[in-house]
Formats: structure tokens, C-alpha cells, sequence
């Protein structure tokens, strides 16, 4: 090691000592461990994955060597919760200690996309948009939309949306506006003040800059900068990311967003051109509304589509073809000068833009791409069917990648997750492609597990009931059912109960309801739509209380002490069979020789049962059960890789010991008025 290095390495260890010291924390080996490589992937130049488990404090790991690299670094997260406490929490209380031991003056700032924050131009327009209009439509709007205005004559405001007055979603869109619908700093009106503007200004010059996974995907699919220059990419919650992407640059295509743009155009371009987009417009609501008529009566026509349906083709071909003749129609125009008239126009421009898109790639799909229909809200989507590649094109060759989680292996092995984010594992890459010179190697990184500090052995059980049922399709077996009431009795309330689908979900809120009647355990009962923030507040809140929920409760979940005992999982959570984007790339890989099992539902499968099981082990005081009420995971051969993929607690398939245990535990936290 040079001693340049040697010094750089010094620097780092100095700072994160610091950095600890400011937090009010303790020193532990593997944050050390992660420091250091994540140090040594930022000097080198090389590509890190490393799974960091719960209690490592990997977000000090990475910020602290990120800070003490001295050139830009771009951290991106998948959760808000985790981009708050970074903002928020960790680099105010870090950055007084590391600008003493680095000597300079260190910055961080928080970037998103456009809409995320108030639109000045558009809240202070003469004429209403449609989304405007609507506020006008729904009296009970009318307070939120007073809050709204009120907070942004606030002196000092940042004018993102988390840092304002809770309202109506549909109060924030008449506030905000996309990415293509602004009209930007220099024709804007309201340039000078734009909370967006200030917001980026404020990005490009700092050291560390934190985002989300959705504007980072958006930016390497499109291939079309949108975020600071950078230096280097560290993706917290890493596992996430190639879902992230997909769902960042689904296509998305309804009747409501068809009208929207059209009623747009009408109101501040009346011509022929927005006469026939209207009529376009209300001839696909009613195709769409007809094939979702059709769907719902006969069910085996949801999900996956082969191909565009016959009754939706002509629809969207004359909406693409209305839609383009607005934007041909803007774009010969250009003696409007007043800026209020501008901005009108830009938001036209670009909300039919992207219509005429969507409904052109729609029209054409390539065979790398899925399409399916959601007959709820009447929804076309189109997804690409693998992103790996394009993030090795447009991310992996560019700078430094780290990518980090708590759960980054799939039994034991990182190359799942390393594949989906685009890594070259096991192969040579191509010498005659076309990457530039100098494009940084995606088969040049570094795997590496750092674990975590508690004792899972000593601190947690997992049971594994081999006499229940499988579970079937209509919900959890009985006996599950029975199984899971008595483990919750004996744990006195205290648990965290998740299902892989709403059915069940529901069958539990009924079941349990009838044989705790008589026991004061409050249940709360996750809802479609619900928040996930207020139920967990909740819950951690009465430690006898009980929640159950579905998929939005897998991941992200802290709640430590004596809320959470018990974390019961109703069943092994493969991929649906008729989830599309899952089941073509399952299908895909049998194609090609593979098995779609293992390649797409396990991994799948795999991931969740970490994230759910890591639920409850959060501090090193904590002490529990994590009870998974699926027989499979010990009766079939595969059971040993998802065994393998989660935290090593003891593990037991004696329920007698296992209620047992939760009782003693009850018993200690009720003597201690917990």
C-alpha cells in the first residue's frame, strides 16, 4: 500500500472515530471493515457490494469515507424514511466533527424531481390548469389549498413537499408540475425564486449529495442528465434497486392521464388540432372502460398481455396521432412571449408529449418489453422485461458503484442481486464491445460481508412447524391460523404478523378477532391504501397491540423493544403467477434453458423472508421469535437456500418450547410495566 494511501486510510479511520463520537455511539468491527472498503472502492476506482447487517450503522460506513474522498459523491435511497435520516439526522451531526479532523468545509444537500416541489408559477397563474380546476370542483379542497399558499410566503422555505403542510394530493399536483412541464428558470416568470431551481443549484456544489433510486433510474434508462455530475454512486438499500428501476420507467397509460393532457390543450390552445385530441380522448375512455368491462367478467383475460388487444389499437393510434398534432402545433408557434402564456404552454407541451410517447411505444412493443392490463383502475402498463443491461451501460461503466444493504445474498451468494444490478459475475466481459476507453470494468467488483453485531443465536428462535398444511391458494391452511393465535397469546400481543396477500391478511383480522376476543390485545389491521407511517406508529406505540399487514410491511420496519417479539410470516412469499413483469421473466429464463424458479421466484422469495425476518432483531437488547407458518421451508429441498438467506437464529420446529419462551418473555416485560 502506498503511503498515500496508508495516509488516506489513517484519515479515514480518524474521521469515523469522530463521526462516532458525535452520534453518541460505540465503535463496532464490521462498520470499521465497511469504512475501509468503501475508502479503498472510491480510491481505486472499483465497484463494492457489501451486505452490512442490521445494527452495523452502514450509513456512517459510507457517509464518513465519502466525505473524507474530497470530490462529489451521490447517495441514493429507496426509502424516504432512510433520505430523511440521512439529511436530516446523520450528516448535521457528523459534519462539525469531520470539518474539524479534515480541515475544510464539508456540504450535503438533498435533490429530487421537479414535482417534489412547489411550483410558484403554476399556484400564482392567472388561468387554472385542470388540475386547478379541480380544487374549485371539491369545496373541501379549498382549506388545503389556503394552508399551501400561506406556507409559500413563508420567509426561508424550502418548497419540497416533505417539509410542507400536509394536504390533498390532488391540492399538490395544482401546485407542482413535471419535469416536461416546466418551462423553465430563464422563461420563467418566477425563475428567480423556484424552490427547484434552488434546490439543484444548491446540489451541484456540494460534497455529498443524497437522492432517490426512482430520479437515479430515470436518469440512467433516458441516458440524459438530471442529476449532478458525481464522482461516484452509493446505492443504500441496493436490494431494491433494480425494482426501483422497472418501476421508474413503467409506461403507464389510463384515461384519466389522456384527458388530463387534452382538456389542457383546450383550455390555452383552441384550435382544430385540440378538438380532435379531446375526441380521441374520450373514444379511448370508452374502449378502455369496455375492455375492463371485459376483463372483470372474464378473469382469464387479466394480467399479462401478449400483444396490444384488437379494441385498444385504433384508440391509441388515434390518440398518438392527436397528440402529435398539438405538439406539431406548439412547436410552429413561437410568437408567445408573455411568460405566464409560456409556462400554459409548456405544460401543454409537455403533458401531451408524453402521451404521444406512452401511446407510440404502446402501439409498438419490442419482445423485450411486458405488457399486462390492471382492470381496478382501468390501467395499460408496459415494462421493460430486464434493466441489467442498461445499467451496466449507463451506470456501471461510468463511475464507482457501492452498492449496500443488509440483505444483499440469496443463500449465502451475492451473484443474484449482483446480476440484477447489471455486475458481470462469473463471465469475461466482451472485449469488442463498444465501451469507451477508460469506461470503468462492471466485472471489476468487490463482494463483501461485514455481518452484524448481535448474537442472533442467543438473542432470537426461528420456528418451523413441519405439521402444518401447505398453504393453498385461497389463504393461510387452519391450522395456521390456530397456530398463529396461540403464539400471539403466548407472546401476549407484542407481534408483527406479515401475509403475502391481502386474502390473507383478512382471513388473520377475523380469525384473530374471534379467539382474542376476551384478551386486550389491540389488532390493527393494515388496509389497501393505507399508510404504512401511522400503523407502525401505532403499534410500536402499545406493546401489546398486534399488526398485521401485507408486502409494504416486509421492509423498512423499526420497531424495537418490547412491541415486537414476535414476527410471524403467514407463508413463503414466491412471486404470484400472475404478477407480469415476474412471471415473464420466469418465463424467460425456462426459454433459455434456465429455471424461472430458481433464477427469478426463489431469489424473489428469498429477499422478502431476509427483510421480514430482520424485522425483529433491531437493537442488541432485543429477544424474540420469528415463526414462519410454511411447512415448505423444511420439507423441500430449496428450504435450505432461503434458510440460508436469513439471519442465523436457533432454530426449532418444537412449538412447546418456542410459546414457551414467548411467555417468559411476556413476563419480563409485563413485571417491568412494558
Amino acid at each position: 500500500m502506498s503511503s498515500a494511501k496508508n495516509q488516506q486510510m489513517k484519515l479515514v479511520g480518524e474521521a469515523l472515530s469522530a463521526a462516532i463520537e458525535a452520534i453518541g455511539g460505540q465503535p463496532r468491527e464490521g462498520q470499521i471493515q465497511m469504512a475501509e472498503a468503501v475508502a479503498n472502492a472510491l480510491t481505486d476506482r472499483h465497484h463494492l457490494l457489501v451486505q452490512a447487517g442490521t445494527g452495523t450503522g452502514k450509513s456512517l460506513a459510507y457517509l464518513v469515507p465519502a466525505l473524507v474522498h474530497g470530490k462529489k459523491v451521490l447517495v441514493a435511497t429507496a426509502t424516504l424514511a432512510l433520505q430523511r435520516q440521512l439529511v436530516e439526522r446523520d450528516l448535521p451531526k457528523i459534519q462539525p466533527a469531520l470539518e474539524k479532523v479534515l480541515q475544510r468545509d464539508l456540504t450535503f444537500a438533498v435533490y429530487k424531481g421537479v414535482g417534489n416541489y412547489l411550483c410558484l408559477q403554476k399556484m400564482n397563474g392567472a388561468e387554472q390548469d385542470p388540475d386547478g380546476e379541480v380544487l374549485l370542483e371539491i369545496g373541501i379542497l379549498e382549506k388545503d389549498q389556503k394552508r399551501l399558499r400561506a406556507w409559500a410566503t413563508t420567509p426561508g422555505i424550502t418548497g419540497d413537499r416533505d417539509d410542507a403542510p400536509d394536504v390533498d394530493r390532488r391540492v399538490w399536483a395544482a401546485n407542482s408540475v413535471s419535469g416536461r412541464e416546466c418551462i423553465g428558470k430563464d422563461d420563467c416568470a418566477f425563475g428567480s425564486q423556484c424552490f427547484a431551481i434552488a434546490a439543484k443549484a444548491k446540489a451541484q456544489t456540494a460534497d455529498v449529495v443524497v437522492t432517490n433510486h426512482t430520479l437515479l433510474a430515470i436518469e440512467i434508462v433516458d441516458n440524459h442528465p438530471i442529476l449532478p455530475d458525481r464522482d461516484a454512486v452509493i446505492l443504500d438499500e441496493a436490494h431494491e434497486f433494480m425494482d426501483r428501476t422497472t418501476q421508474a420507467v413503467t409506461e403507464e397509460l389510463t384515461a384519466a392521464r389522456v384527458e388530463r393532457a387534452a382538456k389542457m390543450a383546450a383550455k390555452h390552445i383552441p384550435s382544430k388540432a385540440t378538438i380532435a385530441f379531446n375526441k380521441a380522448a374520450d373514444e379511448f375512455a370508452e374502449a378502455l372502460a369496455d375492455f375492463a368491462a371485459d376483463v372483470r367478467n372474464d378473469p382469464s383475460k387479466s394480467g399479462r398481455l401478449p400483444e396490444l388487444p384488437k379494441q385498444l389499437e385504433s384508440p391509441i393510434r388515434k390518440v398518438k396521432e392527436a397528440s402529435a398534432a398539438v405538439v406539431a402545433l406548439i412547436n410552429a408557434d413561437s410568437d408567445v412571449i408573455e411568460s405566464d402564456l409560456m409556462a400554459q404552454r409548456a405544460r401543454v407541451k409537455g403533458a401531451t408529449a408524453e402521451i404521444q410517447t406512452i401511446a407510440t411505444k404502446m402501439l409498438r412493443p419490442s419482445a423485450d418489453q411486458v405488457m399486462w392490463f390492471e382492470p381496478t383502475f382501468s390501467s395499460l402498463y408496459l415494462a421493460p422485461l430486464e434493466v441489467s443491461d442498461v445499467l451496466r451501460r449507463n451506470l456501471l461503466t461510468q463511475s464507482p458503484v457501492i452498492a449496500t444493504s443488509a440483505t444483499l445474498t440469496i443463500g449465502k451468494s451475492f451473484d443474484a442481486i449482483a446480476k440484477s444490478i447489471g455486475f458481470v459475475v462469473g463471465q469475461d466481459i466482451d472485449e469488442e464491445s463498444d465501451e469507451s476507453k477508460g469506461a470503468i470494468d462492471p466485472a471489476n467488483v468487490q463482494m463483501l460481508d461485514v455481518g452484524s453485531p448481535f448474537d442472533f443465536a442467543s438473542q432470537g428462535m426461528l420456528y418451523l412447524p413441519r405439521h402444518l398444511a401447505e398453504p393453498g391458494r385461497d389463504g393461510p391452511a387452519k391450522d395456521a391460523l390456530t397456530e398463529l393465535g396461540e403464539l400471539i397469546e403466548a407472546a401476549g400481543g407484542r407481534t408483527l404478523a406479515l401475509f403475502s396477500s391481502w386474502r390473507g391478511v383478512e382471513m388473520a383480522d377475523e380469525h384473530l378477532r374471534r379467539v382474542l376476543a376476551e384478551l386486550k390485545m389491540p389488532i390493527i389491521t393494515q388496509r389497501r391504501g393505507d399508510s404504512v407511517g401511522p400503523l407502525v406508529e401505532k403499534f410500536a406505540k402499545d406493546p401489546r397491540s398486534i399488526l398485521l399487514g401485507t408486502i409494504s410491511l416486509w421492509q423498512g420496519i423499526d420497531v424495537p423493544g418490547p412491541s415486537c417479539t414476535l414476527v410471524a410470516i403467514d407463508r413463503i412469499p414466491f412471486p404470484r403467477p400472475d404478477e407480469p413483469v415476474m412471471s415473464a421473466r420466469s418465463a424467460q429464463a425456462d426459454k433459455s434453458g434456465g429455471s424461472g424458479f430458481m433464477q427469478v421466484s426463489l431469489p424473489r422469495a428469498a429477499l422478502l423472508l431476509s427483510q421480514g425476518t430482520g424485522r425483529l432483531i433491531r437493537t442488541i437488547d432485543d429477544r424474540g421469535v420469528v415463526a414462519i407458518l410454511d411447512s415448505r421451508i423444511v420439507t423441500k429441498r430449496y428450504g435450505s437456500i432461503l434458510l440460508n438467506s436469513m439471519p442465523p437464529f436457533y432454530r426449532t420446529s418444537d412449538g412447546v418450547v418456542v410459546k414457551e419462551s414467548l411467555k417468559r418473555l411476556d413476563k419480563q416485560f409485563s413485571e417491568q410495566g412494558l
